[in-house]
């Protein structure tokens, strides 16, 4: 039996098999995984995110922990928080959920920031957190890895995700389609290859030691201050 808050309505049920993963049992799984939902930087990506109850978990232990070490110094919790939201990662089909979702995202993370910051909390990083969520919760199709429109229909725009790798206080960004990371750890196989597959092939590479397939990006950015990442938009 579903409680309410697992569905939105019937229609939505039958149209798109939408049933949301119940807290405990979002809760259970992620303990499978404790160590990692409690490392700051350890990437985390949900192929059906829906309004993001499994990623919203993990952003919370994830600001437990960055609390616990840095509560003390204003500046240093909010890099490390700004550190946390960069890793989370969520594909959703429909656009009323992918946008659910980077709103509760944001409204869990300003909570914590804003009661450890106080004073020193400043819009000008709240804008930034809300640009990482833009571009690592996305709308698209997590079977065919393309972006969708509002119909929920594939478009020819594989899914991107930006990797960020905090130095200091900036930011560093590259961009990586998602089919080619998936590909990552492969043996090389052109001779079976498609031309789906051959494009893909493009931003792969060949580790000389493993023989096996690394992912490029597909665009890189010089490194800027946490607080201005859209000016690498």
């Amino acid at each position: 039996m579903l409680s309410q808050n697992q569905t939105k309505s019937k229609k939505r049920v039958r149209d798109h098999g939408e049933v949301f993963t119940a807290e405990c049992e979002v809760k259970a799984m992620c303990d499978l995984v404790k160590d990692e939902t409690e490392r700051i930087d350890s990437r985390f990506l949900e192929p059906a995110c829906g309004t993001g109850n499994f990623l919203e978990e993990i952003l919370t232990r994830k600001l437990a922990v960055v609390k616990k070490l840095h509560k003390s110094n204003p500046y240093d919790y909010e890099r490390y928080a700004v550190l946390a939201v960069t890793s989370i990662y969520g594909v959703e089909i429909l656009a009323d959920n992918a946008q659910e979702c980077r709103e509760r995202l944001f409204a869990l993370w300003n909570k914590e920031y804003t009661a450890v910051c106080k004073k020193s909390a400043n819009d000008e990083t709240r804008e930034a957190v809300k640009y990482i969520l833009s571009k690592n919760i996305l709308c698209g199709n997590a079977l065919t890895l393309m972006c969708v429109d509002e119909n929920q229909k594939d478009t020819d725009t594989p899914i991107i995700f930006p990797e960020w790798s905090l130095l200091g206080t900036k930011l560093k960004r590259r961009d990586f389609r998602l089919d080619v990371m998936l590909k990552a750890g492969d043996k090389p196989n052109r001779g079976q290859s498609s031309m789906f597959e051959e494009d893909i092939y493009k931003y792969l590479s060949v580790n000389p030691v493993t023989g096996e397939l690394m992912a490029e990006p597909i665009c890189e950015y010089p490194p800027v201050h946490y607080r201005r990442v859209q000016e690498n938009g």
